[in-house]
């Protein structure tokens, strides 16, 4: 670009576009702006930008027209707002194409002959056409921007008269420029507009990458256990939608607000939330009852049973045969030990499924149980139950015994030390933080570090809420059915209440009716038996 031949008031037009260009971020807003700044410096009728496809799914490469803007001619197609521009791609090797064939040149193609418009559906030629290829700094073709002057219609003009066809005008010239005026003010914007465009494909390449690997990983998590399967991929919905409630509140939460970028922080944080459970031990993370460890060992125990049927049974032919006149009474006492066994058997089945809450009865009848005695292969006397057998099987609460449970909950420190070490961009700083904060407490009682309601931002309080809720109206759990509101709702009452999760929030997410959302979106329709949520407040 020759500065010499260009007024000043070209410079500071030249720089009043640049920075308009380059303060662009989304690719298509990116592209309206290089068109109408390069129709309004060139004085052209109508001008497009077509951005090159090449990537996976498009062997051949194409050019795909992003954008048509033709003011007069009431023709604004594709960019943001707009309908997608009609019939937009156009092969790279395409015959008599000035865009085609600046795209392969690389260079700038000049062309009086006409040519089919490209979006419209009626006969429509244009006469005057300059093709500029935005070249990256290796010169490799990221787009076409193609300015038009002079076009026919044919039949009636978008505006119902007949068509006038003009005579061709020189393309290229703006109002009050000279032609090499108007040719460096073109060069500057279509070298700034293409250091633009590459900044910003490269951003949007790169954040679809990450999107990608992030469902990636939340997909393994979730593979890794079939007990699981969905949670990472609904807790990220839930948690949008508590977020999507306190920025429309205008009371507790009327400063709360999330930007673009902030809304991506939020969602990525949710997804790669478990992302730690990828170390968690199979045996562990996929246990379905209390006694399975590489497999289910109730089944054990009941072999220890068939065991000690078989011996009640040999002790009851013994004695009937030395004393045939009490054959009744043996019997009689066989079938009465036989439905013991039996109950017990069926009685451990039951505990070791594991619940919300077993009862000290239970418990107690267990070890009772554990202190049976049975003849091992080698005849040797030995417990029913070992004492692991029995300590995991009284477990209170789901089906991991408190070793067990401690290995699980070191997913979040994983988790946090996994995201700590990823460089985030400074978009995405408070990834870990959010992520990782999930089993806290606004008592200070959670873990990993303890953290108090203070300590903790609000949008890892969301996620807090929204991991609770999602674990305790999922359909996969193993040792549970799924839920109904009602019960959900009680609980996160009572976490409210020994301030575990946030007051506020969990006010919000019931007034709200957040939960009514989630379910109807996800939940079986027999999980939803709460009409009027008051009673929760």
């Amino acid at each position: 670009m020759n500065m010499e031949q260009t007024d000043p008031q070209h410079y500071q037009r030249l720089l009043r576009v640049a920075q308009r260009i380059t303060t662009q971020r989304d690719v298509l807003r990116l592209c309206e702006v290089i068109v109408e700044e390069a129709r309004a410096l060139s004085g052209a009728e109508g001008a497009l930008i077509y951005l090159l496809a090449n990537g996976a799914g498009q062997p051949v490469p194409r050019l795909q027209c992003a954008v048509l803007r033709w003011p007069a001619r009431a023709m604004c197609q594709g960019g943001n707002g707009y309908a997608p521009v009609m019939q937009p791609e156009l092969l790279l090797d395409a015959p008599a194409s000035p865009v085609a064939e600046a795209a392969r040149s690389g260079e700038a193609v000049t062309s009086y002959q006409p040519q089919q418009l490209i979006g419209e559906t009626r006969e429509a030629t244009t006469r005057d056409s300059l093709a500029i290829p935005l070249l990256d700094h290796d010169q490799q073709v990221l787009g076409v921007l193609q300015l038009l002057n002079v076009v026919e219609w044919g039949g009636a003009t978008p505006g119902g008269a007949k068509s006038d066809v003009a005579a061709p005008v020189k393309l290229g010239v703006a109002k009050g420029s000279t032609a090499s005026e108007t040719k460096a003010l073109l060069s500057g914007i279509t070298s700034y507009a293409a250091t633009a465009l590459h900044n910003a494909l490269l951003a949007q390449e790169l954040e679809q990458l990450l999107d990608a690997f992030i469902r990636v990983i939340a997909r393994a998590i979730d593979e890794k256990s079939s007990h699981t399967s969905g949670h990472c991929q609904r807790v990220p919905l839930l948690t949008e939608l508590i977020a999507q409630a306190a920025c429309a509140d205008t009371a507790v939460f009327r400063d709360f607000n999330l930007s673009d970028d902030e809304w991506y922080e939020l969602r990525v944080a949710a997804w790669l939330h478990d992302c730690g459970k990828l170390t968690t031990p199979d045996s562990v993370l996929d246990k379905s009852t209390k006694l399975h460890t590489l497999h289910d060992r109730i089944e054990e125990v009941a072999a220890r049973y068939a065991v000690l049927r078989a011996v009640r049974q040999g002790e009851c032919a013994a004695a009937t045969a030395a004393e045939p006149e009490a054959a009744s009474r043996y019997q009689r006492a066989l079938a009465d030990d036989l439905a013991v066994l039996d109950d017990e058997l069926a009685f451990l089945r039951r505990v070791n499924k594991g619940s919300e809450c077993m009862a000290e009865a239970d418990q107690a009848r267990v070890r009772e149980i554990a202190m049976r005695q049975w003849p091992d292969v080698k005849g040797r006397m030995q417990p029913l139950l070992s004492e692991e057998e029995a300590a995991a099987l009284c477990v209170v609460r789901g089906t991991l015994t408190h070793e067990e449970r401690e290995i699980i909950n070191n997913h979040v420190q994983v988790t946090l030390d996994m995201l700590e070490s990823l460089p985030f961009p400074r978009k995405l700083w408070r990834v870990p933080e959010y992520a990782g904060g999930h089993h806290e407490r606004i008592d200070g009682s959670g873990f990993p570090r303890g953290l108090t309601g203070e300590q903790m931002s609000l949008p890892a309080r969301m996620l807090a809420i929204a991991d609770v809720f999602e674990a305790l109206t999922a359909h996969d759990r193993p040792y549970k059915p799924p839920m109904k509101i009602s019960q959900a709702l009680s609980i996160l009452k009572q976490m409210r209440d020994a301030r575990h999760i946030d007051a506020d929030l969990y006010q919000l997410f019931v007034r709200e009716r957040v939960w009514e959302t989630y379910a109807r979106r996800v939940l079986d329709p027999a999980q939803l038996d709460v009409t009027d949520a008051s009673i929760f407040l």
